[in-house]
């Protein structure tokens, strides 16, 4: 049995409480039998997916109604407690429901609320949400949640996945990175906007001086390919710029940076440029972790020689070894076998 449950704006009487949310008589449902074989694996897993959405739906609601009702005792408790919410949080306790639990059904019903109130929603479309959908909806721009309200009163089943696929679509066909001429051809229906997702992402990370060259080549060819290819390019160029800041190594060095990446440019090798400059700084702030480690295992280990003596062989025996560790030479074996040693020295200025 499938219940009914109907979403309303805040009820003011008990007679419109009962109006507003059927409670369903049986909350009860027959479930496909995991041993038969008779049925089919994707009408078995259609006919969980159906009570799922059902028991989802009812969650989301039951939620969005206990927020209203916290809210309420909230409200209450400002107006006439002892200005120290004492009344509230006793009926936090006795309900066994948490501060932060109490203050995020509020949020949830405070954003349905807020739906329903600027028109953006119809109270029945509410059960084509999933309970995380309708929170990251309330948590999205207007324009955004009118498309996915939209959405959701065509029919949609809306989940978390298309409430972020409509997000980015906004923000890629908004975007004042996108050249006027890709817009009309997304808009057209010529370009997948989901296309430009990625390329508008990657281009926000770019400083104004490295857009121009990207947004000339893709007005000049507003297709799906090319703006594959500068979507990769962005993202190497984003990733050269980020790491070829923090590389110490280049520091107080007369190296040009930008001239280096001209030239990676031009070689059509900006991603292995862009690599090497990464993992380049991963070593440096490996070396530096190192360091830092190694200094630490020496202090720890001087420590407890000075509280251990001759009547503590074991543990005397243990310092011994990790002096390979400790000393000026760090010697590490790379396989079981000790065939493959690494050996460091430690030099520091």
């Amino acid at each position: 049995m499938t219940p009914k449950i109907d979403m309303t704006a805040v009820p003011s009487s008990p007679n419109e409480i009962t109006n507003g949310l059927e409670t369903p008589v049986e909350f009860n449902f027959q479930l496909p039998n995991p041993e038969d074989e008779a049925i089919q694996e994707m009408e078995f897993e259609q006919q969980l997916d159906t009570v799922w959405k059902i028991c989802e739906h009812f969650d989301l609601q039951t939620d969005i109604w206990r927020g209203r009702i916290l809210r309420a005792i909230r409200d209450r408790e400002k107006k006439n407690g002892d200005g120290r919410g004492t009344g509230f949080l006793n009926w936090l306790k006795q309900k066994e429901i948490t501060k932060s639990q109490a203050y995020v059904l509020i949020q949830l019903a405070n954003s349905a609320d807020t739906l329903l109130a600027e028109g953006q929603l119809n109270p029945n479309s509410i059960n084509n949400f999933s309970k995380r959908a309708f929170v990251e909806t309330a948590k999205s721009d207007p324009e955004v949640q009118k498309l996915v309200s939209e959405a959701a009163q065509n029919g949609d089943h809306i989940t978390r996945r298309e409430v972020k696929q409509l997000s980015d679509q906004w923000t890629a066909m908004s975007s004042e990175l996108l050249p006027d001429k890709v817009k009309e051809k997304a808009s057209e229906g010529t370009l997948a906007v989901s296309s430009l997702v990625p390329l508008v992402k990657e281009m926000e990370k770019l400083p104004d001086s490295h857009l121009n060259v990207i947004q000339k080549e893709v007005a000049e060819s507003p297709d799906v390919n090319t703006v594959k290819l500068l979507t990769s390019e962005a993202r190497n160029l984003a990733k050269y710029l980020d790491a070829a800041a923090k590389v110490q190594t280049f520091k107080n060095r007369s190296i040009d940076l930008e001239m280096a990446l001209e030239e990676a440019l031009r070689l059509d090798c900006l991603n292995t440029t862009a690599d090497l400059v990464k993992q380049a700084t991963q070593l440096e702030q490996a070396v530096a972790k190192l360091y830092t480690t190694w200094k630490r295992v020496g202090s720890l280990a001087d420590r407890l020689y000075v509280d251990t003596g001759a009547s503590n062989p074991n543990l005397r025996a243990m310092l011994t070894c990790l002096e390979s560790l400790n000393g000026e030479v760090i010697e590490v074996q790379l396989d079981s076998a000790g065939e493959k040693i690494v050996r460091l020295k430690m030099i520091t200025k």
